[in-house]
């Protein structure tokens, strides 16, 4: 015992602090959050299983022989010790624990671990001596980074030990929401989209998703899911996110120009100061488009970075914190083909062409920097205004109608209620928003359309997808959200339907903590919407009109 008269030693030379009669009397409140049990304890009361609240429970030193499967109702367990017990077997409920960052098992008569024990991806410690484990475990376990090392075999095991069929549990499909009929009394176009982050094989790593096993992360294995998705979705348009430069002229483009589809792409800006080597590992945004539709008339990059150098004026914020971003926007100037009409073509054939300019970007993640998320939107809108200008004065010389529709795709890394989504939403932010981090950017933003108080754009969007319908898009053990967004021209643009979520229920059911997942190839999941487009006439773009 300690010599202090408000503090305790455990079995373990643990201190604890007694809480006296005066503290209690004073109204404190002990919050008690670790629990040790001594004392050559046998079997453990159901009641135990009760205190949710624990994050360290200490049963070493007793004489327990089995730990019951209620185990995992202490879900906020961050330690566990169960040394020095006389434990033959492991529950396989001690894998629901994904919490836990050390489980101490040392001094027991283990000869074999559940392979659920896989799942705890938290862990750093994992004490093992002094059990009769097999050699191949305990061979793993000796390792150096033996810890990781056995969790990661555990977990890649897990299916095959435990006879559980990676085919079983498949979720179920997603369900089509109509939303109106389309207008059968004039010709339309009708199209499908696609948006989605493929999530690229160099981020797929098990330091990042440390809940899926290795096996599902492997790009050989999930680019067939990826690929699956996107045949079995076959939309129009494809907006693709995180695509590996090598993969999109390897593997990407191949395999959807035999499905009818043509495509251009670009790497992030990094790219351009890199070896061959290396430059084809670089990700970057793809579009794609189902050529009996569309025509390919121009394609167009944006690079932020030599955005925000042209826009510095001196500013070290604009240098320091957007240069050296080097995300990118990726335009694809289309016309359709006659094959995209319903109800026969448009009675004016210039309209047949119809020029729609589809864009993708992958906007800045750091959630640190949503100022910079902000500002790459803001010199996308802007960018997208000086391409659409240069695309009707080129598409005016060939014939074709001034009105360019406007299509806008992406991973925008925001939320529904940042600054980038009010401003695209919106067509305008608050010079003084929240977002922008009171950095004194506006020197170096005042080439951007606007006021004093407000920057501007004059397109009219809105977002196909709303938060009542998907409630997130991203979804990871971390970060569960809705960062990717279909935008488009709403004055002549009407969604017929969209692609519901994933079902929560089994998401629950399964106990899917995150995503990649054996059955889902990305942490992102694809939106797809399905729009009718009328035939543009004189200032119905998608552009509010100038007052």
């Amino acid at each position: 015992m300690s010599r202090n008269k408000d503090k305790h030693e455990g079995a373990s030379g643990r201190t604890y602090h007694i809480m006296s009669e005066a503290e209690r009397a004073s109204g404190r409140r002990g919050g008690w959050t670790s629990l040790e049990v001594t004392g050559g304890v046998r079997a453990l009361a159901p009641q135990l299983f009760q205190l949710s609240h624990l994050t360290a429970l200490y049963l070493n030193d007793n004489s327990l022989q089995r730990i019951p499967p209620d185990i995992n109702m202490l879900a906020n367990l961050h330690t566990l010790d169960v040394s020095n017990n006389k434990l033959r077997t492991l529950p396989a409920e001690l894998g629901d624990l994904i919490q836990l960052r050390e489980l101490l098992l040392h001094n027991n008569y283990l000869r074999v671990l559940p392979y659920e024990l896989g799942k705890l991806f938290h862990l750093q410690k994992l004490g093992l001596h002094g059990n009769p484990l097999s050699k191949e475990m305990l061979s793993i376990y000796n390792e150096s980074n033996g810890t990781s090392k056995l969790l990661t075999y555990m977990l890649d095991n897990l299916q095959a030990y435990t006879n559980e069929s990676v085919t079983a549990t498949l979720p179920p499909q997603r369900p089509w929401i109509p939303l109106t009929r389309p207008n059968r009394t004039r010709p339309t176009c009708i199209f499908t989209v696609m948006c989605y982050n493929v999530l690229c094989d160099k981020y797929a790593t098990r330091q990042m998703y440390g809940y899926c096993p290795s096996w599902a992360l492997e790009w050989d294995y999930r680019k067939k899911g990826i690929l699956d998705e996107i045949r079995h979705y076959s939309a129009d348009l494809i907006s693709l996110q995180e695509v590996e430069t090598d993969q999109f002229y390897n593997f990407f483009l191949p395999e959807l120009k035999s499905d009818g589809y043509d495509g251009i792409f670009s790497p992030k800006s990094r790219a351009k100061t890199m070896g061959e080597s290396e430059r084809k590992y670089v990700d970057g945004c793809a579009i794609f488009f189902r050529s009996a539709k569309f025509a390919l008339v121009k394609e167009h990059l944006i690079e932020f970075n030599q955005l925000a150098m042209a826009n510095s004026e001196g500013s070290d914020n604009m240098l320091n914190r957007v240069m050296p971003k080097d995300n990118i926007g990726l335009a694809a100037l289309l016309k359709t083909k006659e094959a995209a009409w319903e109800n026969g073509i448009p009675t004016d054939s210039s309209m047949l062409g119809q020029p729609i300019l589809v864009c993708t970007a992958h906007i800045h993640w750091d959630p640190e920097f949503c100022d910079v998320k902000l500002i790459q939107t803001m010199m996308l809108s802007n960018e997208l205004r000086s391409i659409l200008d240069d695309s009707a004065r080129t598409l005016r010389l060939a014939g074709q109608r001034e009105n360019v529709q406007l299509l806008l795709c992406g991973d925008f890394n925001s939320l529904p209620d940042s600054g980038v989504v009010e401003f695209l939403s919106a067509g305008r932010v608050s010079s003084e928003h929240r977002d922008f981090k009171a950095l004194g950017y506006a020197t170096s933003l005042r080439r951007m359309p606007g006021s004093e108080h407000e920057f501007t754009h004059n397109f009219k969007l809105a977002s196909a997808y709303s938060e009542d319908i998907m409630p997130y898009t991203n979804y990871t053990f971390d970060f569960k959200g809705i960062i990717d967004y279909i935008f488009y021209s709403k004055q002549s643009m009407t969604p017929l339907g969209l692609l519901g979520p994933l079902s929560q229920d089994w998401f629950r059911e399964h106990k899917v903590v995150g995503c990649p997942h054996p059955h889902i190839p990305s942490d992102h999941f694809p939106l797809l919407v399905e729009l009718e487009m009328c035939p543009a006439s004189a200032n119905s773009n998608g552009l509010i009109g100038r007052r």
